[in-house]
């Protein structure tokens, strides 16, 4: 419903007398209607305009919303369903992997085999699969680490591994000229 600025500032007007005095006539009759009008009235109309227009400046600027989702919507919750999709596979490739290596893998050939799977697993994905941090995974290495012995084999493969990770995260390719190093 909307109302014009005309119509609020009358209907302000009008009630405002109700929230002022009674005024006494004076003895002297006015000449015209605009003397008629005391000072006391028009602040009072005034007041309840400006109180009043953005009310009504409000309530025609609204937000609609929508009742039903539109074709953009569904098709980018789409993506991101097959993105969330993807992730989930990949997300299982690597725990298997971390798993094996936690748990079955004892020799030196199998452990450098399965640093070399999460390196390459971390190659084909460009990083870490969505819900694994990479600070969770150097802690269970650590772990196995310290619970046994890493040889130098074992060793250069979990550093080229930890090297990876961190490239894929962060590549810096731009070569700085100006700095020599």
């Amino acid at each position: 419903m909307k109302l014009s600025l005309s119509i609020v500032a009358a209907t302000c007007l009008a009630s405002a007398g109700a929230f002022t005095a009674p005024i006494l006539q004076s003895a002297t009759r006015h000449s015209s209607s605009l003397e008629a009008v005391t000072r006391k009235d028009f602040v009072a109309g005034a007041l309840g305009t400006l109180i009043m227009t953005p009310l009504v400046a409000s309530a025609d600027s609204r937000p609609t919303y929508l009742t039903e989702p539109t074709d953009e919507f569904k098709a980018n919750e789409e993506k991101a369903m097959e993105f969330k999709r993807k992730q989930l596979i990949i997300k299982k490739k690597f725990t298997d992997v971390i798993e094996r290596f936690m748990t079955v893998s004892k020799s030196e050939k199998a452990l450098v085999e399965d640093l070399n799977e999460l390196q390459d697993l971390v190659i084909q994905t460009g990083g870490m699969p969505l819900g694994i941090k990479k600070e969770d995974i150097y802690k269970q290495f650590r772990k196995k680490k310290a619970a046994g012995y890493f040889t130098v084999k074992v060793e250069i493969a979990y550093q080229a591994l930890i090297r990876e990770i961190s490239y894929q995260q962060s590549p810096n390719t731009e070569k700085d000229e100006a700095n020599p190093l």
